[in-house]
């Protein structure tokens, strides 16, 4: 029977799950804690021929993969695979698969969260009637804006349809535009007429810091800027300068270059920014599908049914 190791359910996800039942009667180790480098990952999956991969923290580089010759698939709770390196797997015959549209809704929430509290200066705003003040700000009204999306995949189309709701003009760049989700437009086109921009492509190495200072200069002064996707997708650094020199209004984070963000990190004296711990996915709906699925991908592989392939 082939051992399948999930190397990563730290904090536990899988273990407490309903999906998890559907792994009865087959040889699964289960680490409650991550890995504390390269090559712990390699010795807890060396043995394994399947392996569902949790947190994205677990770095499946080519070294790790050459480590471990029995692996034959890697399953990933999540639709990001920056984790691992694809060339690498796929030269070993190792299958990748994922988890597409579980969380679309969740996270197309968190966005328009974000987006809300940014606009409207709760966070600032709740510090201050806390603290006895009685603030009148100026916020903004978002019906009639304009809000630019990166990236149409299944999020980025949720996004299009909350942000129609809000009667706020819905334009978008794409990689491969096509139906009637927004109004398509070229890349520097979306920051130049977005009030709110979104970014929703997935972090690759055509995405990896796909967005530059010179896309900040872009930007409107009153423009917010929303990132749900990757940090990585944007270079931070210039990203800050835009904040701390006022280039723009404000920023609605969840997703960092370096996660958990780190103490002291730029972002967290910044008044104008809104930041949230990588956990716009995080619902118990949004998080039992996609362990089902993540499951499922397993299940298939063993079967020799289709699966939701990456590579």
């Amino acid at each position: 029977m082939p051992r399948i190791v999930i190397p990563d359910d730290e904090p536990a996800v899988m273990l407490p799950s309903m999906a998890y039942g559907k792994l009865a009667g087959h040889d699964v180790r289960t680490y409650a804690d991550r890995p504390s480098g390269p090559d712990d990952l390699a010795g807890r999956v060396r043995d394994a021929e399947i392996v569902i991969n949790i947190r994205s923290t677990s770095r499946f580089t080519a070294d790790v993969l050459e480590k471990c010759p029995q692996l034959r698939l890697i399953s990933i709770w999540g639709t990001g695979t920056d984790n691992v390196d694809l060339a690498a797997a796929k030269a070993r015959g190792v299958r990748v698969t994922n988890t597409p549209g579980v969380s679309a809704i969740a996270v197309a929430e968190h966005t328009v969260a974000l987006i809300m509290a940014v606009a409207k200066q709760l966070v600032q705003v709740d510090q201050q009637v806390r603290k006895g003040r009685w603030p009148r700000a100026m916020v903004t009204q978002l019906r009639g804006k304009t809000l630019g999306l990166i990236g149409t995949g299944a999020i980025g189309r949720e996004v299009a349809k909350l942000g129609t709701g809000l009667g706020m003009r819905v334009i978008a760049w794409t990689f491969h535009p096509r139906g009637d989700t927004a109004e398509w437009v070229a890349f520097d086109e979306a920051f130049r007429q977005s009030d709110v921009l979104s970014v929703h492509v997935r972090q690759s190495p055509e995405t990896t810091r796909l967005i530059r200072r010179e896309h900040f200069a872009l930007m409107k002064p009153d423009a917010i800027f929303i990132n749900t996707a990757r940090g990585g997708i944007v270079n931070e650094s210039d990203l800050l300068d835009a904040l701390e020199t006022h280039r723009i209004a404000g920023a609605g984070l969840d997703v960092f270059e370096n996660e958990p963000l780190r103490t002291g990190s730029r972002f967290s004296s910044l008044p104008n920014v809104v930041l949230t711990p990588h956990a716009a996915g995080i619902t118990p709906e949004a998080t039992e599908a996609g362990l089902a699925l993540a499951i499922d991908n397993v299940l298939s592989f063993l079967a020799g049914q289709p699966m939701n392939v990456v590579a």
